[in-house]
């Protein structure tokens, strides 16, 4: 299978949105399932677009995962600083998993921050239970930064994101 990784399309923003919403439900990763705020973001497409580049992986005409690539802070920035670019929502469709799509997206994600000037470094974000995704990252030279980890959610004290980083 030929995996295309490219921008994606305007006509494509409501699939994408789906897909990655789907994703965080179907695996259990949003504290309050349907009614999480959160969900509204994933599916967002549009909203990161305007403030990001958001890559899809396509395979014989169908549209498999997606990825939101932020090459120097802005308003999808979650944790980059000065000379780091960002990686923010991984989602890859259940029916596409263990067929190299994530590891495409992110090796992508890499190739563009090794192109951004000035960028030294690539960091993401991570919940505890995505133990596929911490395997491409590790596997792709990531090394974990635990005193990054943050709480997207204060309030909620059981919510810590694990933190990675790529130095270029």
């Amino acid at each position: 299978m030929d995996i295309e990784i490219r921008r994606t399309a305007p006509d494509e923003y409501g699939t994408l949105g789906e897909i990655t919403a789907q994703a965080y439900l179907q695996d259990g990763l949003l504290d309050f399932g349907e009614s999480d705020g959160y969900l509204g973001e994933l599916r967002d497409v549009a909203k990161r677009a305007a403030a990001a580049e958001v890559l899809v992986a396509v395979a014989d005409g169908e549209l498999l995962g997606g990825v939101t690539f932020v090459p120097a802070g802005g308003p999808m920035a979650d944790i980059a600083r000065a000379g780091e670019a960002e990686i923010r929502m991984l989602a890859v469709g259940h029916a596409a998993r263990s067929r190299g799509v994530g590891e495409a997206l992110v090796r992508a994600c890499v190739d563009r921050a090794r192109a951004t000037p000035g960028c030294v470094r690539i960091v993401l974000s991570s919940q505890r239970s995505m133990r596929a995704a911490h395997r491409i990252y590790e596997r792709m030279g990531f090394v974990r930064t635990p005193g990054r980890d943050w709480n997207p959610l204060p309030h909620l004290d059981d919510i810590t994101l694990l933190t990675y980083e790529l130095t270029l």
